[in-house]
């Protein structure tokens, strides 16, 4: 059965190039058309969709305030976002993801550009990814503050029982791509400011975007976060982000320690920053233990680089669970080959990255 598209963009041009390049794919049909969010949110209210292709700038009600509108009345709906505004303005974009999209793409200014090769197929695909997802659900308050309450009592257990986390130096790297950022959101901010380790995060995002990521998320957490720079050096609580449209690595200085090192090759996973090159770089670092966390995320980014970590070091891999996961792949990617110690919802995967690393005293 074909999934059920609605296309939302205030362009009669550019609504026709969407929906032909939508229904070209056998598995999607574009099944309603609204020019404005009024339209787009009086078809939510009555009709459910597989999925939502959104325009930001619209008259009477754009794509962000439609997305508040949703979330304020508990409409659910899979949206990926399709903007002229979704790469320069990354702002906006993260935005909307915080206010439930689940991906996005960058739509060329030229309905004549839109129909070539490279962004009908990165639209599809991720179209695809968007029209399976989970159904995104809407976090209570409640469970927000029992959430916290939970890690300030997680941060006391590791302070008190220091002596239960295996002594040596230990590293996190994350990997997340669809529904990333939103989920993201969950873990990062609940770190605590004495982590006893740094974090590094893949999220397959292009360039432009995780300057703006790790500046949202600084703002908003106990730990330090930033966009990793080439040659930071990796200091205990303290988030590096890779660079989108970079290979983020990393490299041991001549005087031992542990720094960032970018690299250019090709795309792989189909990604750029791609998580199985930090994971790979992990090999020869100086690390005793390395805490591996994969999340929501479509394709098998992570596996094979944790694969041949794990045959150099000791690693504890954490998995995302499917009953939380936006797209349920690069988890499942990971549990399917056996390399999950842990396979954890979303809400307990900063308590586990916790008592994995311990606090500093």
């Amino acid at each position: 059965m074909k999934k059920n598209i609605l296309v939302v963009d205030d362009s009669a041009l550019m609504r026709r190039v969407l929906c032909d390049i939508i229904n070209s794919d056998e598995r999607f049909e574009v099944v309603a058309r609204a020019a404005d969010g009024v339209e787009a949110l009086d078809l939510l209210s009555r009709n459910q969709y597989d999925a939502v292709v959104l325009d930001i700038n619209m008259p009477k009600m754009n794509g962000i305030e439609l997305l508040k509108e949703l979330k304020s009345r508990k409409i659910p709906a899979r949206v990926m976002i399709a903007s002229t505004d979704s790469h320069e303005g990354a702002k906006t974009t993260l935005d909307a993801l915080e206010l439930g999209a689940l991906d996005f793409i960058h739509k060329p200014m030229s309905a004549v550009d839109c129909r070539e090769g490279i962004f009908r197929t990165n639209m599809l695909e991720i179209l695809g990814a968007v029209a399976g997802s989970r159904i995104p659900a809407f976090e209570a308050e409640e469970k927000v503050q029992e959430s916290r309450q939970i890690i300030s009592r997680v941060v006391d257990i590791a302070r008190k029982s220091s002596a239960k986390v295996i002594p040596g130096t230990k590293v996190v790297a994350i990997a997340s791509s669809t529904g990333g950022p939103k989920a993201l959101q969950s873990v990062v901010p609940r770190l605590p400011a004495e982590l006893d380790a740094p974090v590094l995060i893949v999220q397959h995002m292009p360039k432009g975007f995780t300057a703006s990521l790790a500046e949202r998320f600084d703002g908003i957490s106990a730990v330090k976060v930033k966009e990793a720079k080439e040659g930071d050096e990796l200091q205990a609580g303290t988030v590096y982000i890779a660079m989108g449209g970079m290979h983020m690595n990393v490299a041991v200085s001549a005087a031992g320690r542990h720094t960032i090192h970018y690299s250019d090759e090709p795309s792989r996973e189909g990604v750029k920053p791609c998580a199985n090159y930090m994971y790979e770089s992990l090999c020869d670092s100086r690390y005793d233990k390395i805490i591996c966390v994969v999340m929501t995320g479509m394709g098998a980014d992570g596996t094979e680089g944790i694969k041949t970590l794990a045959q150099r070091k000791k690693v504890h891999v954490i998995s995302q669970d499917q009953a939380t996961c936006t797209v349920y792949g690069m988890p499942k990617s990971i549990y399917t080959a056996g390399l999950s110690n842990q396979v954890v919802p979303l809400e307990q995967i900063a308590q586990e990255i916790i008592l994995s690393t311990g606090v500093k005293a």
